[in-house]
């Protein structure tokens, strides 16, 4: 039995949960059938049910109870836990999220087993072998996973959310693991908004149009915004964009901010210093622009534009305006 652990928002599972349960159900077919089951924390309406089914969940783990009002990771893996001993499960896995890394960690930790965190594919089953994004997604390590439970996270994007081919019954059952005081120690006490994103989420961006020192100044980024718009995507910055105050550390992509995967990623005036690219390197398509040829970003684009950023990324918003008549 596979375990996938499934974060929801208002519209249902988001993005990178339906991955994790295509990447499950490929591993299970793989394996000659192998069922995946859901653990959900909170109430499971019967849209998300739906959903899941859509998904080839077999059964929901429905988590609930005042320990859950909250989040909080060592009880969430507690529940995980639970379900995984309801269901028999013998692979556990969640999304490559803040909130994905942590639980099954947690997880990994109470089974006394090691734990792959953003796996991007997986090869034999016997031994069962990982390959996972490390060193910041700089590189790719093979890992074999030979305890079991197998416990291990998927990277963002690493396969397409599909449905599978036929419906799965996604039958309700609740889980009601024991949470102890230890458990809820470290706990989410309050919550904040961000700073309103120009056009969406970052991380689930399919197009993300970067920013560097190259903007010039805060008040550099007129023509980038434009073109975020006319794209439909979102603005993603360096370090040293935050660092100067010139944008809100929320848009920051690197090591020590978001890691985004998009369809198309467009930095603009970014070197591309390592930490940067731990955070960019997920992208199936890179177009950078920069002055400079010999840039790091630039050597690793599949495209790149020679040129200022200023001159450049105005001829191409008016080319956009023309052909949008």
């Amino acid at each position: 039995m596979i375990l996938v652990l499934v974060e929801t928002d208002a519209s249902g599972a988001i993005e990178v949960s339906r991955e994790a349960l295509t990447f499950a159900r490929s591993l299970g077919d793989a394996g000659g059938g192998i069922p995946v089951d859901a653990v959900v924390v909170g109430d499971v309406a019967d849209a998300l049910r739906d959903q899941l089914a859509t998904y080839g969940v077999r059964t929901v783990h429905r988590v609930t109870g005042d320990a859950f009002t909250s989040y909080a990771g060592a009880a969430w893996a507690a529940a995980v836990q639970e379900a995984r001993r309801q269901a028999g499960s013998v692979v556990v896995m969640a999304a490559g999220t803040p909130r994905g890394n942590e639980v099954i960690a947690h997880v990994a930790a109470r089974e006394g087993v090691a734990m792959a965190a953003n796996v991007l594919s997986f090869g034999g089953l016997a031994p069962f072998v990982v390959t996972r994004q490390v060193v910041g997604g700089a590189a790719l390590e093979e890992m074999r996973l030979d305890e079991r439970p197998a416990v291990f996270t998927v990277a963002g994007h690493a396969v397409e959310a599909q449905p599978a081919p036929a419906r799965a019954d996604a039958a309700l059952v609740d889980c009601a693991p024991a949470v102890s005081e230890s458990d809820l120690v470290a706990r989410v006490v309050s919550t904040e908004e961000p700073e309103p994103d120009l056009s969406g989420s970052l991380r689930s961006a399919r197009v993300v149009i970067g920013a560097g020192r190259g903007a010039g100044s805060a008040d550099g980024f007129k023509d980038l915004l434009e073109l975020t718009d006319l794209l439909g995507g979102s603005l993603g910055v360096s370090r040293v964009v935050t660092s100067l105050g010139w944008r809100p550390h929320h848009e920051q992509v690197g090591q020590t901010g978001s890691r985004i995967s998009p369809d198309l990623y467009i930095p603009c005036g970014i070197s591309g210093a390592i930490q940067h690219w731990a955070g960019c390197s997920s992208a199936k398509s890179i177009l950078a622009i920069n002055t400079d040829a010999e840039a790091p970003m630039v050597t690793k684009a599949t495209y790149a534009v020679i040129g200022d950023l200023h001159e450049v990324v105005p001829a191409i918003n008016e080319e956009i305006r023309r052909r949008q008549g």
